[in-house]
């Protein structure tokens, strides 16, 4: 009897000590695929809208036909959109400006404006403008025409204007597109009249006296 007492007694401690050994635990886990921390990027690309885009320099080129897709595409081919970048003929920033360039929008000090990402976005828009004003009549008189088996667009021309100046755009048309620009490094005025076509730049307004305060 005492045995069978010592038996059942003994399987019992058993049993609990298993049981509990196996109780049941909670492990909080979360999906391999989430993150915890996000700058929000990765929603907002690609995009149409110029106010959709982080005010940061991501190096990359922009999506899109509107102001922003433009000067991220221009920004990309002229520097790979580096601001601080000085090329071998002394063109600064992202977007490549010549010392006269930026004297003409209101910069007179060179070493600043490569210190400056805001100004020289500024300085782009503004030389936009300026350009706009200069070739008023050849986007009026061109815009929608072929011209030596390019397209001609508004956005095309004041691209073309960023790279040869306005004077070599009006020669381009003056001459039917048959005489054209080329920089020191061979690139032609003709390509960015084909490569930057089509942006709706109507944001943009024509004026002369265009600076980085106005």
């Amino acid at each position: 009897m005492i045995k069978k007492w010592y038996f059942y007694a003994s399987l019992i401690v058993i049993i609990t000590f298993l049981s509990l050994g196996f109780k049941p635990f909670s492990v909080e886990t979360k999906p391999w695929f989430l993150t915890e921390k996000t700058d929000g990027a990765e929603y907002m690309f690609p995009s149409e809208e110029k106010d959709d885009y982080p005010k940061v320099n991501l190096n990359v080129p922009y999506t899109g036909k509107r102001l922003i897709g433009f000067k991220e595409a221009v920004a990309f081919k002229e520097s790979q959109g580096k601001y601080k970048l000085v090329n071998s003929l002394g063109y600064m920033g992202k977007y490549q400006f010549g010392s006269k360039a930026l004297r003409a929008i209101g910069i007179s000090d060179d070493k600043d404006f490569l210190k400056d990402p805001a100004l020289q976005e500024k300085a782009f828009v503004a030389l936009l403008s300026k350009n706009k004003w200069i070739l008023r009549n050849e986007i009026e008189k061109y815009e929608g025409k072929v011209i030596n088996g390019v397209k001609i667009t508004e956005s095309g021309i004041l691209a073309a204007a960023h790279l040869g100046g306005a004077g070599s755009v009006k020669n381009f048309f003056k001459h039917g597109g048959n005489r054209h620009f080329r920089d020191a490094f061979g690139t032609s005025l003709k390509s960015y009249l084909r490569d930057f076509a089509g942006y709706d730049l109507s944001f943009i307004e024509a004026d002369n006296n265009a600076t980085i305060d106005n």
